[in-house]
C-alpha cells in the first residue's frame, strides 16, 4: 500500500525527493502517513481535498483483497 501511495505522491508533487511514506501496521488496520515538502502540499491535498480523495479511494479498493482497514494521512 505504501509503495502505491508514493508512486501516486511523486507524480504530483514538483519535488520527489522530499516524499516519504511510513506504514504503521495494526492487527486489522494499516496507517499510512505521507510526507511531502510544505510548498507542494496544496497539490498533494487538491481542491476542496478531491486528490486526497482520490488517493485515499484508490488505497481503500487496494486494500480490500487483504481486508484491511486503511487510514492515509497526509502530514
Amino acid at each position: 500500500m505504501g509503495e502505491l501511495v508514493k508512486t501516486i505522491a511523486k507524480a504530483l508533487v514538483d519535488n520527489p525527493d522530499a516524499v516519504e511514506v511510513n506504514e504503521i501496521e495494526g492487527q486489522q488496520s494499516v496507517i499510512i502517513e505521507l510526507k511531502v515538502a510544505p510548498e507542494d502540499m496544496g497539490k498533494v491535498i487538491g481542491k476542496q481535498g478531491r486528490i486526497a480523495q482520490a488517493i485515499r479511494t484508490l488505497v481503500k479498493a487496494a486494500a480490500l483483497k487483504e481486508k484491511k482497514r486503511v487510514i492515509v494521512e497526509i502530514i
